[in-house]
């Protein structure tokens, strides 16, 4: 999930897959969820109110990227596919099973029946259509990268062809059966529908409320009817109110829910951005709980009998290079030589919370392709100097960005980081002019053009998969980090385009290992510094919560106890 979205869309090849296709794919899930699964007997009733971290941008999850909205929309909408909570691992939602053709082009899903959207509307094939067509045919405002994110990260193009896109089609072949058709093969489908940007909605409330009815306004936006107070889905929770004023969202018991009903009668979100005042509001008892409090809260919480739940961590932070500005960081010696700049085992053992790890590549350990014999950069101040002198920039000065006003799952204390890589780089030789901006009020933006030097930022992965990390950084030659700087820019997006397009799982794990390894020894566009875990705290009398390594916690199972 964005920690911070990238503006403007990866690359989306089309690579043809040639001649047959010798392995089948046969992958097919059946669906544990329905009246008779999980959940349990327990306490129903009452309200929770979680405190949120900022305001929702909408309720239309399609024309949403950020994580506060996500866990919002979350509660009211289901997708064809989800993610089994507690892990990364994919299950059945509102599709009960699904089947591939031999060449990967064209996918059945078998949908759940007996199921309504809080409207009343029946949820079946057409509906699933409308939706994929909604998305595919989106025009103006709806079709740039800043409201259609995800679309754009996972499908590419739309319908008006100016790029490829990887949908092709919707067909209903009966009230319970959808064949989505695709222009070519890609590993990630179908687990990149668990994604909350796909959620399926009701044809018949977006019509009624226009949902594309979205215009541009300067650097925002204006949303339907829809977007603002109509949200309709299939989830366990419906939408009832949003008081922007006093920035609290307020859900209440879907009681047509086809599966277990949510325990809770009401589920309020209240927004208070400030971290101190979300610990503080738990301890008055104003809120329920709150996400990634601070590492340095953390014992105190324990202390205070609060429910302190750390999650799986699933989550990159690197330090960025831009060479797009200075330079110097167009070769590779100079690169290496910050990378051995860094004490990351201290860094990560006297700044990060307990249970953060060194990173020794892009992604965590636990996705696919992951390679143990990369090459590796301890801790070498005199190493750095040599390489810098080799490289002919002794003198090197480097602007170094670093976020304020944020925390983030794999970045909970970005000063204290910041401080402890700016001491190590001025201990080799290297000169650290600090630049610094608030993250909503320009950092993100600025990283995004490639305005910085070197800079602080991360990813949580949305779902288990190399090309939702590496394919997100590096799938495009002209990123963040401006990798279209180097003669290997095309060639690593190509790579991971041809990773991603390989049908055999043995061979795809041995290009993304091989991508690995070059991006650690040839390539080195940024420098992975940790995989930290992220917290979640509630009140004692909280309980039913599953943390999730992705940070996608569902609250339909979640009661509160008097």
């Amino acid at each position: 999930m964005l920690q911070t979205r990238v503006t403007r869309p990866r690359r989306i090849a089309l690579i043809g897959l040639a001649g047959a296709v010798a392995v089948s794919l046969s992958a097919c899930a059946e669906s544990e969820r329905g009246p008779d699964a999980g959940g349990g007997e327990g306490q129903t009733g009452g309200t929770l109110v979680f405190g949120a971290a900022g305001a929702p941008s909408n309720f239309d999850p399609f024309f949403a990227s950020d994580g506060e909205t996500f866990r919002v929309t979350r509660q009211i909408y289901e997708g064809l596919v989800g993610i089994t909570p507690g892990t990364a691992d994919l299950e059945p939602e509102l599709a009960t099973e699904w089947t591939p053709s031999p060449d990967g082009l064209n996918w059945t899903f078998k949908l759940r029946t007996g199921v309504t959207f809080h409207d009343g509307t029946p949820f079946n094939a057409d509906a699933v259509c409308k939706n994929f067509e909604r998305w595919y045919n989106q025009t103006g405002a709806g079709a740039t990268a800043a409201l259609s994110y995800y679309w754009i990260e996972n499908f590419g193009g739309f319908s008006d062809g100016k790029q490829p896109s990887l949908y092709k089609s919707c067909t209903a072949k009966d009230e319970s059966t959808v064949e989505l058709a695709l222009t070519r093969f890609t590993a990630r489908f179908p687990t990149m529908l668990s994604q909350s940007a796909f959620a399926i909605q009701s044809p018949t409330a977006m019509e009624k409320y226009k949902a594309d009815d979205v215009k541009a306004q300067g650097d925002s936006f204006i949303f339907s009817e829809y977007a603002r107070s109509h949200p309709t889905g299939t989830g366990p929770f419906k939408f009832v109110s949003y008081d922007e004023a006093n920035g609290t969202i307020e859900l209440a018991r879907n009681d047509a829910y086809y599966g277990d009903k949510a325990k809770l009668d009401k589920l309020i979100f209240r927004v208070i951005p400030d971290e101190t005042a979300r610990k503080q509001a738990l301890e008055a008892g104003d809120i329920d709980g709150y996400d990634l409090p601070s590492p340095a809260d953390w014992a105190s919480l324990k202390e205070g009998g609060y429910n302190l739940m750390i999650r799986d961590p699933f989550n990159i932070l690197y330090l960025g290079i831009t060479q797009k500005n200075n330079e110097a960081l167009k070769d590779l010696k100079v690169r290496q030589a910050i990378a051995y700049a860094i004490d990351r085992e201290t860094l990560v053992k006297s700044v990060l919370p307990e249970g953060a790890e060194v990173a020794k590549q892009f992604y965590p350990p636990t996705v696919v392709g992951y390679a143990n014999d990369v090459m590796e950069y301890p801790h070498d101040p005199a190493k750095a100097k040599q390489l810098l002198a080799e490289a002919g920039y002794e003198n090197l000065k480097v602007k170094f960005w670093w976020p304020t006003q944020v925390t983030r799952p794999y970045m909970p204390n970005p000063q204290s980081i910041f401080g402890a890589i700016k001491e190590d780089l001025e201990a080799a030789g290297i000169t650290v002019e600090t630049v610094s901006k608030p993250w909503a009020g320009g950092y993100v933006d600025d990283v995004e053009v490639a305005r910085a030097e070197l800079f602080l930022l991360g990813w949580t992965g949305d779902y288990n998969s190399p090309d939702n990390f590496i394919g997100t950084f590096f799938g495009t030659t002209e990123n963040q980090f401006w990798t279209s700087g180097s003669p290997w820019a095309e060639d690593l997006a190509t790579a991971i385009d041809a990773a991603d397009a390989t049908v055999d799982n043995g061979e795809r794990d041995a290009k993304y290992q091989d991508i690995n390894r070059k991006l650690m020894a040839e390539y080195l566009p940024a420098i992975p510094i940790s995989h930290s875990p992220p917290a979640i705290v509630v009140s004692s009398k909280v309980q039913g919560l599953v943390p999730s390594p992705l940070t996608q916690e569902e609250f339909g199972p979640v009661s509160v106890t008097s």
